[in-house]
């Protein structure tokens, strides 16, 4: 086949995070199978125009802010639409509006859409125009077949208008040789861990709040991850009187990730809303169990009572209870950690991958001359 990938990022972006990974992971494994696959993506002050990244010929044009000026121009006059038997479109910021750009053919990826969580992180103006930006994807995309991360973005999806039969749900992989259980690794003792940016609408001053109410005063919180909201957690863990028992980490390398996960005895993950919640399942892959709001996506990651425990969103004493039996229960912690393991080994980027295959190739059969 012959792919061109349509996506704000690519993974060497400074700004990069989880959509540019499973980007480069599924299409880095297409472009190693013997597949063409060229990715039209924004620069950055100093980034080189054209590039190769696991495969993958990247062609980089505007910046974060004008991307969406310059794309379809420079598709059309330097890309050439005959030149692909399919366009795919990462839907992960604003859309691009890519059925209007006269391809052949057209697949939407969707990780997730923001709604109204927009308005939980962006000033209300801002908000507004993300909010307004989604609105017509069920009228303009109403056509395009759809690659889904989960089937929470599937369903908030239909319920845009984009009929469910041209939804096909691909949950992403996990790299499940890295990610391995070491049970010597675990901390002696109790210790909650946050991975994941720090903006407001992930809710991580429900983790920082429940922490504070939990009768445990030997546990520990780890925070790894930056972002515009830290300062004002770190005040909150402040005011609510932790001292030393809650630890900053900032943005943390892999090999730090993985001992972190691996020392943790939970990860605790409070987002109102996600496209799958991949970090549940790298901590999984740990052995680690999970404690989650049920929201969209995050609800998928995690098997209530058996991988660890879901709460109702925003319910701080619901999530009090949770966090106490996992600290108060090292045998609790064990069992529902090997629960967790077999269960983060059903999702591999192979076959991720595979399923990414098969259905960009039904797509083209079904619209071949």
């Amino acid at each position: 086949m012959r792919v061109l990938v349509v996506n704000w990022q690519d993974r060497e972006n400074p700004l990069a995070g989880g959509a540019e990974i499973h980007l480069h992971e599924i299409f880095g494994r297409l472009a190693a199978r013997g597949h063409e696959v060229t990715l039209l993506c924004s620069g950055w002050p100093g980034a080189p125009p054209r590039t190769t990244i696991d495969g993958i010929s990247v062609h980089r044009v505007g910046t974060r802010y004008t991307f969406q000026f310059f794309a379809r121009r420079y598709y059309r006059r330097v890309l050439h639409p005959e030149s692909f038997d399919v366009l795919v479109e990462d839907i992960n910021k604003v859309p691009l509006w890519t059925p209007r750009w006269g391809a052949s053919r057209t697949v939407a990826l969707v990780p997730h859409l923001f709604g109204t969580t927009a308005f939980q992180e962006l000033p209300a103006p801002l908000a507004a125009k993300v909010w307004l930006e989604e609105r017509p994807i069920g009228r303009v995309y109403a056509a395009t077949p759809f690659e889904a991360i989960s089937e929470s973005t599937a369903d908030d999806l239909a319920a845009r208008g984009i009929p469910r039969e041209r939804i096909a749900v691909i949950h992403p992989g996990i790299d499940t040789v890295a990610y391995t259980p070491a049970p010597k690794e675990r901390s002696p003792v109790p210790l909650v861990v946050y991975l994941g940016r720090l903006k407001r609408y992930k809710r991580v001053d429900l983790v920082i709040r429940a922490f504070a109410a939990m009768q445990h005063p030997t546990a520990q919180l780890a925070i790894a991850g930056a972002g515009s909201y830290k300062s004002a957690l770190e005040r909150l863990a402040a005011s609510l009187d932790l001292g030393d028992r809650v630890h900053f980490l900032g943005f943390i390398s892999e090999p730090q990730k993985v001992a972190l996960l691996r020392s943790a005895w939970v990860l605790a993950f409070t987002s109102p809303k996600e496209g799958w919640g991949i970090t549940n399942l790298e901590a999984a892959a740990c052995a680690t169990p999970v404690v989650a709001s049920c929201s969209p996506g995050l609800r998928e990651s995690v098997l209530d009572g058996e991988t660890g425990f879901l709460v109702p969103h925003g319910d701080l004493p619901a999530l009090v209870r949770a966090l106490q039996r996992l600290v108060s229960d090292p045998s609790l912690v064990a069992s529902l950690g090997g629960a967790a393991r077999c269960f983060a080994s059903r999702f591999t980027w192979e076959a991720a991958t595979e399923q990414t295959e098969a259905h960009l190739e039904s797509v083209i059969a079904a619209r071949a001359p």
